[in-house]
């Protein structure tokens, strides 16, 4: 059951990352929390490493179809590693019952905007 669940999850973060670009973390870390278990920092920590192999393959679709800003690109890459970095290292900082309130509050807050517009 674990094996199936584990494909499903993958299947839904590969084709909501693709499709909304999302990058796969909103769906990964409920998923792998609740779905499989995880602990919240274990969650975390997994789909940012199965998110390179996603982001990867939907790039290159993106690159194929001339869909990528590169000055933009180049920007957000520096800033976005700057920031992952001290994300990284503020995470294992947090408790995880804290991590699961601030990703709860995050995902609301983006509904809540989404829904609104």
């Amino acid at each position: 059951m674990t094996l199936f669940l584990t494909v499903l999850i993958f299947l839904i973060a590969g084709l909501a990352s693709s499709l909304l670009g999302i990058g796969g973390g909103a769906i990964l870390v409920p998923l792998f929390h609740y779905l499989l278990k995880m602990d919240m920092h274990l969650a975390i920590g997994t789909s940012l490493a199965v998110i390179i192999p996603t982001t990867l393959a939907g790039t290159f679709q993106h690159i194929v179809a001339k869909n990528v800003d590169w000055r933009v690109f180049a920007i957000a890459s520096v800033c976005a590693i700057i920031g992952a970095i001290i994300g990284a290292n503020l995470c294992m900082k947090i408790d995880a019952q804290m991590l699961k309130k601030i990703f709860a509050v995050f995902i609301l807050l983006i509904a809540i905007r989404m829904l609104i517009q």
